[in-house]
């Protein structure tokens, strides 16, 4: 297995020594720090919580004994290939915009019998939360390499989209903090990490289009609603209910905003 904190040394060390002296040091440790993002993707960790997704998505569980393997997330029962890439969406059973988890959400109810509390009210990555993630994983593993293609045209997710670029430009909080003071400027960056500019179709395919992902820096992997949540906990502001419409409508106006772009999930961050 690959050790993530001995082979980042070595990239940054090679990166360093190899770089013309006139490259300024934050460049050199950026290369640095991307070659080796390169290296690890070749062995991405989040296979392992895909393959776990997969297996849960096949086994019968909750009160009526039943797989996963009917759910439609967009595309027909049981489709799964390309289904994340279209997503949030709208869908007539529930009247509701939906992103990819409270879809799954939805599905666990319905085909299940499992209460939706039960993921809801769950620690980050224990009990169903955990088992979400990795349903997130194996579901938008199968749609790396295709287009980000939201649909945008029922009145609904018209209504999202103007909610969520209200979401990213409310300033909140006791830093007065938007999602736009990180991702609504060129060049920005944050402890070395590169902040996309999300107003833009280019930024957004970045951002969007690499979430969920697997977070080297503590070995764990993040769904969008796990990501989001956390911005809003360095706004030092409330955090968000899980699935709650604010969320729904902030992955509306960035999945919009990327629409065209490549999606490369599940993606690897520091």
């Amino acid at each position: 297995m690959v050790n993530p904190q001995k082979y980042i040394v070595l990239a940054l060390a090679a990166t360093l020594g190899s770089l013309p002296l006139g490259a300024s040091a934050s460049d050199k440790l950026l290369d640095g720090i991307n070659e080796y993002r390169e290296a690890l993707a070749d062995g991405n960790p989040s296979e392992l919580v895909a393959a776990e997704g997969e297996e849960l998505w096949k086994t019968p569980r909750g009160p009526k004994n039943a797989s996963l393997e009917k759910c439609d997330l967009g595309l027909g029962a049981g489709v799964v290939k390309g289904a994340s890439a279209q997503l949030p969406r709208f869908f007539k059973d529930t009247g509701k915009v939906q992103d990819l988890e409270t879809r799954l959400m939805t599905c666990m109810e319905t085909l299940q019998g499992l209460d939706p509390k039960a993921v809801v009210e769950a620690k980050w990555l224990k009990g169903e939360k955990e088992k979400m993630a990795a349903l997130v994983a194996y579901v938008v593993t199968e749609s790396n390499g295709q287009k980000i293609k939201v649909d945008t045209r029922h009145p609904e997710m018209k209504k999202m989209y103007e909610l969520g670029k209200l979401a990213f430009y409310y300033r909140t909080g006791p830093m007065d903090f938007s999602c736009a003071t990180c991702h609504g400027d060129q060049g920005k960056r944050i402890r070395m990490q590169e902040l996309p500019d999300l107003r833009t179709q280019e930024g957004a395919a970045a951002g969007w289009g690499s979430w969920p992902a697997y977070r080297v820096s503590n070995g764990q992997f993040w769904t969008m609603q796990h990501r989001l949540n956390d911005c809003y906990r360095q706004q030092r502001t409330a955090e968000p209910i899980y699935g709650s419409d604010v969320t729904i409508a902030l992955s509306v106006y960035l999945a919009a905003t990327a629409n065209g772009g490549k999606v490369v999930t599940p993606g690897i961050k520091r």
